[in-house]
């Protein structure tokens, strides 16, 4: 069995080197930052009511999270559309984020072009491609990311832009000490969960361990909800494995009593339950009652509690942590977390069709 404190794993398996954008992260996302408050708009960007950001996969996972920070404000409205098409209801009060790393998501191109032939206002996020073409035939702003990497390891693009553009339009206050606060806290942590510290000292690897030959679930709840997908989907893409999402309060509508059967089944899953201080009161209750039914049917299962001193460095905490045990999990299966291959068929595919 691979042993996650052999080092050599690490050379042998990452040969597309998932690691160093791990490592990283916290200083893409003060890069990022400090690039998006010197990005100006057009005056007439901050009179809307409604921001749709438009991706798919780990380009659209920014603008999740944007939601969820920005949920307490009365305007303006985010949603994030991965659809072909745009929302019919999208008008001049909108602005319309094409958000695509690679900047030729089909899905994205499509929804983009008919956003277009209407009045909202436009914007791209995207390192080139088909994208910011299309913008700048119409001159549609491009902010333009300057980093190299999958679309999944360029988070602090995905995020911190969109939140600078909230600030910049005057829809929330300054930001940079809580950046800041979160920058430190993620140099921190990953300081604990790099490759380098053993597994009985590494969260990160701790939990790789208890996920492997299991099916994954993760639970988020409020702010949380779009750390538990992006959870899932990091385990789906670096670590080639089953994995899914549910939410509080509705799991407890539904999931609680779907544990029973197939009874083989409880030996095979290994529930992750992201939890934070800033979720509402009842909400955590229902983590520790949920808990005691995951238990009672023998169910594996773990709290992980975000740290830090505001709601943003709670969510990339646990984001950070996700991105750990996930590319942790990828060297127990023997698998370059950075390729996608089926992906890249699927795509392939389309094309001929």
């Amino acid at each position: 069995m691979a042993s996650l404190d052999d080092r050599d794993i690490y050379i042998n398996t990452d040969k597309s080197g998932m690691r160093e954008h791990i490592h990283g992260l916290p200083a893409q996302c003060k890069k990022a930052w400090e690039k998006a408050l010197s990005f100006s708009l057009p005056s007439g960007y901050s009179d809307i009511d409604k921001v749709v950001i438009l991706g798919m996969g780990g380009s659209a996972i920014g603008g999740d999270l944007l939601r969820a920070l920005t949920a307490p404000l009365t305007r303006p409205l985010v949603i994030v559309n991965r659809e072909y098409d745009l929302p019919a209801w999208v008008d001049e009060k909108t602005l319309v984020i094409g958000a695509s790393y690679s900047g030729n998501t089909e899905e994205t191109l499509s929804s983009f072009a008919q956003a277009l032939n209407s009045k909202c206002k436009k914007l791209v996020i995207s390192t080139g491609g088909k994208l910011p073409s299309l913008a700048a035939d119409k001159d549609v702003p491009v902010f333009t990311i300057d980093y190299v990497s999958s679309p999944r390891a360029a988070l602090g693009y995905g995020l911190l832009p969109l939140l600078a553009i909230m600030q910049s339009l005057g829809f929330i206050e300054g930001k940079s000490a809580e950046v800041e606060g979160m920058v430190t806290l993620l140099e921190s942590l990953s300081g604990q969960w790099q490759e380098d510290i053993p597994l009985h000292m590494n969260k990160a690897k701790a939990l790789a361990s208890k996920m492997q030959d299991k099916v994954a679930v993760i639970y988020g709840a409020g702010f949380l909800t779009d750390v538990a997908r992006r959870w899932k989907t990091q385990v789906n893409e670096n670590s080639k494995a089953w994995a899914f999402f549910e939410t509080f309060p509705e799991l407890n509508h539904n999931a609680i009593v779907g544990y029973r059967y197939p009874s083989h089944l409880s030996r095979d899953i290994f529930v992750v339950l992201l939890r934070s201080t800033g979720l509402h009161p009842r909400t955590q209750i229902r983590y520790t009652v949920t808990g005691d039914f995951l238990e009672k049917n023998g169910i594996q299962f773990e709290y992980v509690d975000g740290e830090g001193s505001s709601l943003l460095a709670h969510m990339m905490g646990l984001v950070l942590l996700g991105d750990w045990a996930s590319y942790y999990l990828s060297m127990l299966y023997g698998i370059d977390p950075t390729p996608v291959p089926v992906i890249d068929i699927l795509k392939n595919r389309l094309a001929e069709a």
